[in-house]
């Protein structure tokens, strides 16, 4: 397990998931190649990273689904 891994997922997404990124798979594909990029020149493997998160992509795209502007209204 490795908290240092999740801390950084949740950290780099924080900061590098646009609010305007769309849930399209080349937006998302991106996006985790850029995380696993920055992961390792921080000397965290993708393999730290999704030990215990699971798919960096999904997380990816769980974050930019759950801060979509909600239509119609509702909420």
């Amino acid at each position: 397990m490795s908290t240092r891994g999740i801390n950084f997922l949740h950290e780099w997404m924080s900061k590098n998931v646009p609010e305007t990124a769309g849930a399209d798979i080349i937006s998302v594909a991106d996006l985790t190649q850029k995380l696993f990029a920055d992961a390792k020149a921080a000397g965290i493997g993708s393999t730290e990273i999704e030990e215990d998160t699971g798919s960096a992509y999904e997380a990816i795209l769980d974050a930019i689904v759950c801060q979509a502007p909600r239509v119609g209204g509702m909420t």
